[in-house]
């Protein structure tokens, strides 16, 4: 069964009938058009540091796959758009897709710089085989777990991959003394169990970064993850107490694809 695609060109932004030159990821991280609720979670979520981790480069063909509200597309798109290529693959699971229409209808010149294409739990054909340079994922693992389909999922990012290729995965870290919840319904996922499961589809983790690291979270709230900034999961209840605490302790990790 093929993907629901559509495919936009990139074009160069034109302002007054003049293209200017791509912004540099500096630049993109720091331009004055992006969302201000999204630039507050800059000192927590550290993009550029992130992306210059995963050693991404103007001209690659990346992946993002389900991009939740828009906050890397406002950076990865403008970055991308005059050398690169930029893809969105939205799952049908992934419940964030009005989020990101609302972002882009306040974004209209983001329309021109990625490209679109969705997919479900069974059908996997998001992009052509050996075909990215990077795929990228942040905070999305646990969903797939929780669904049941990581495996598949996993074996899906290493197809589109070309030899080499590069995964980069962000997502909420769990305790080590306690076993991993297969289907980490609480939103966290164990380092080692995350690395252990994506190298099992073929892949070799080639760095790991503390950026977002908080060791504030200790992994054991009522509601999961989701108990802390910025969901706030129990409302005004302890609001505060959760708010000193901040954003999920979160692992990043680097993995190279390696041909079977």
């Amino acid at each position: 069964m093929k993907t629901l695609c559509s495919l936009v060109c990139a074009v160069s932004v034109m302002m007054s009938g003049t293209a200017f030159a791509a912004p540099t990821l500096d630049q993109a991280v720091h331009s004055s058009t992006r969302d201000a609720r999204f630039v507050a979670r800059d000192p927590i979520r550290h993009p550029l540091e992130e992306l210059q981790f995963f050693g991404l480069r103007p001209d690659a063909n990346v992946i993002e796959i389900w991009p939740g509200g828009g906050y890397w597309t406002q950076i990865l798109g403008p970055y991308l758009n005059e050398k690169g290529t930029y893809t969105l693959a939205f799952g049908l699971e992934d419940k964030s897709g009005s989020a990101f229409g609302k972002m882009l209808d306040t974004h209209p010149e983001l329309k021109g710089m990625f490209r679109t294409t969705k997919f479900d739990g069974q059908h996997l054909n998001f992009a052509p085989p050996d075909s990215a340079d990077f795929v990228l994922t942040f905070r999305n693992l646990h969903n797939w777990m929780e669904a049941g389909n990581a495996p598949e999922m996993l074996a899906a990012i290493h197809r589109v991959l070309k030899s080499g290729g590069i995964f980069g995965v962000e997502d909420h870290r769990g305790q080590t003394t306690a076993p991993q919840d297969p289907r980490a319904e609480d939103g966290y996922v164990r380092q080692s169990y995350a690395v252990s499961l994506i190298e099992k589809a073929g892949f070799k983790l080639v760095g790991s970064s503390e950026i977002n690291a908080n060791p504030r979270d200790t992994a054991n709230w009522p509601k999961g993850v989701w108990t802390l900034p910025p969901t706030f999961a129990l409302g005004d209840k302890d609001r505060a107490k959760y708010a000193a605490i901040g954003e999920g302790d979160n692992f990043v990790l680097k993995f190279k694809k390696i041909d079977r």
